[in-house]
């Protein structure tokens, strides 16, 4: 079985990116015109140069936050729709 697209959750113009112990912290505004603040974290050391090139690059992008439901979820959803449309019903386990 198939599992569904990506559906995209928040496209947000970074703002603002500040360093943090382990990466970056960066903010920004979505589409739908709330303040976003995520998180960036490296498992591994950076040196000041690539810091600074990464933090450069980071402030003139923009991200696309997408999400695929998980299965479960999705199985959940086909049945309650069925359901509705007279098809089969879910069965609680």
């Amino acid at each position: 079985m198939d599992r569904p697209e990506y559906e995209p959750l928040a496209e947000i113009a970074v703002d603002e990116v500040s360093p943090s112990r382990q990466g970056f912290t960066l903010t920004g505004q979505g589409r739908d015109h709330a303040d976003y603040h995520m998180d960036l974290r490296f498992e591994m050391p950076l040196d000041v140069r690539t810091r600074a090139v990464l933090g450069e690059l980071l402030s003139h992008s923009d991200l696309t936050i997408s999400r695929r439901p998980p299965q479960g979820l999705a199985n959940a959803l086909r049945q309650r729709r069925a359901a509705r449309g007279g098809g089969e019903r879910a069965h609680s386990p």
